[in-house]
Order: C-alpha cells, then sequence, then structure tokens
C-alpha cells in the first residue's frame, strides 16, 4: 500500500501540489486525472521516488519511501515517465534487459551470454507478457510508437515490480495501439496481480481501465473514488470546464462512455 501524508511540492517558488493526503490500494488500478499542469505526472514522480524535493511523508507499506535503498526500491516498483528514449543502436532485447539491473551487483551490470538463465527467463517472459518477442533482435529506433510502448513496458516488467507507474502511457499512439497498452495492463493487473498507478489525458480511458480515480484539481485532491463516483458530469464541468454526457453501451450495459458536449461558459 502507498500512503501520502501531508505532502506539498513546490517548483520556483510556486506551490503546484499543496497538502495532498491519499492512499493508493494494492493491486487495483489507480489514474489519476486532471486538467493540464495541475500537477498528476509531479505526483507520480514523488511517489516513484524520482522526486524527493517535497515535505510531507511517503509510505510504502510501513517504511518511508526515501529511506529504501534505491535498488531495493527498484524491486518493488517500476516507471516509465513520459518520452522514454534509448540509444539509436540498442536492440530490443538489450532495453529489456536493463531492467534487471536492481538484481546485479555494481561490478557486474552488464549483460551478455555469462547473464544467469534467471535473468534470460525473466527477460523472455516479459517479452512475451508485451507481446514483442518477434522483436527482440530489432533496434529499438526501428519500432512504431505502440512497439516501442511496449519495449519499455516489458523493460519495467523485468523489474519485477509490485508496483507499475506509467505516466501517460497512450499519448501520441493510435487507438489501436492505445487498445493494446491499456489491454497489457489490464492483463498485468488481472493475471500478475500487480498494483497499477497511471496519469491519463483520455478520460474514457480512464472510465473503463480504473478500478480507482484521483482527480487533482487547485493543488489538491478535487475527489477520489470509483470511476461512476469520480466521472460525473458534475465533475467533468468543474474540473475540465465541458459539458458531458455519459452513455451506457447496449452490447455492455455494465461500462459508460463519456460524450464530451462543448465547453462551459467562461466566468
Amino acid at each position: 500500500m502507498l500512503t501520502v501524508e501531508n505532502l506539498t511540492i513546490s517548483f520556483n517558488h510556486k506551490t503546484v501540489l499543496k497538502d495532498i493526503n491519499l492512499t493508493i490500494s494494492p493491486k487495483k488500478r489507480t489514474s489519476i486525472i486532471g486538467p493540464n499542469g495541475c500537477g498528476k505526472s509531479t505526483l507520480l514522480k514523488a511517489i516513484s521516488g524520482l522526486n524527493s524535493k517535497f515535505t510531507g511523508k511517503i509510505y510504502l507499506g510501513e517504511r518511508e519511501l526515501y529511506k529504501i535503498p534505491r535498488n531495493k526500491l527498484a524491486r518493488e516498483m517500476a516507471i516509465l515517465p513520459q518520452g522514454a528514449t534509448a540509444p539509436a543502436d540498442l536492440r530490443v532485447k538489450d532495453l529489456v534487459a536493463y531492467g534487471r539491473f536492481p538484481y546485479k551487483s555494481t561490478f557486474s551490470r552488464r549483460f551478455d551470454n555469462s547473464s544467469s538463465l534467471d535473468d534470460k527467463r525473466i527477460i523472455e517472459e516479459a517479452m512475451e507478457k508485451t507481446q514483442i518477442t518477434h522483436l527482440s533482435n530489432q533496434l529499438v529506433s526501428t519500432l512504431s510508437g505502440g512497439e516501442r510502448q511496449r519495449a519499455w513496458i516489458a523493460m519495467a516488467l523485468a523489474q519485477q515490480p509490485k508496483i507499475l507507474l506509467l505516466d501517460e502511457p497512450t499519448t501520441y499512439l493510435d487507438i489501436a495501439h492505445q487498445l493494446e497498452v491499456m489491454q497489457i495492463v489490464t492483463e498485468l493487473n488481472k493475471h500478475e496481480d500487480m498494483t497499477i498507478i497511471m496519469v491519463l489525458h483520455d478520460m474514457n480511458h480512464a472510465l473503463l481501465y480504473s478500478d480507482e480515480i484521483i482527480i487533482i484539481k487547485d493543488q489538491g485532491i478535487y475527489c477520489q473514488g470509483t470511476p461512476r463516483e469520480t466521472l460525473t458530469k458534475e465533475t467533468l464541468r468543474n474540473v475540465f470546464g465541458v459539458r458531458a454526457e455519459l452513455y451506457r453501451s447496449v452490447e455492455h450495459p455494465e461500462e459508460e462512455i463519456i460524450f464530451p458536449m462543448g465547453l462551459t461558459p467562461r466566468r
């Protein structure tokens, strides 16, 4: 379980997030949404251990996050940030292999024919789960956007984390590849009991692929709860300034879709 207590983050004397308190449930898919610039990615980086410039406390279970050694923390959680890049001459299987770094000693952080059979098995399994085994010898630079994103997710899986954090994992992907990535995330949560925390822009993705949603507005948590509790017409109007209707699928009445109708009048 991840717990955030009284978290405040500022940049250049400007407060981005103030007095954030929240608990993220284990083995669930939690999405963080909100207007552009509200601090979604900032919050994700803080709870991943990438940004320690804050006041307040973050706990992983009963341990304070920033007191956990980096290599041990990397065995607990993996993050895929926005705009991740790799050297032009790096093969897919070598990128995925980087995920095994937390399990290597300082003097053996390389992957070659001497890599353990266990490492190789885990790397192969990560590629299988993300459906990129056939791309293992291809250069990362030659992949399509969807393939590249799956390769990065495979690298994160090779860390064998209990928690996977994703910062806008479907950005710049076409609709088919967006759904492909979201389906992989769902499978990992369902079959691996992996806790998923992701920043999303697409509210319908949040609605369809989340167990819990955290909505950020005005430096704080506007609301937190299930998709149906949080993504209401009132919330969409108050947080995003959008008039919208929610429709249920005829074939799948348990699912709802947000249909934007227009902007609310500016005050």
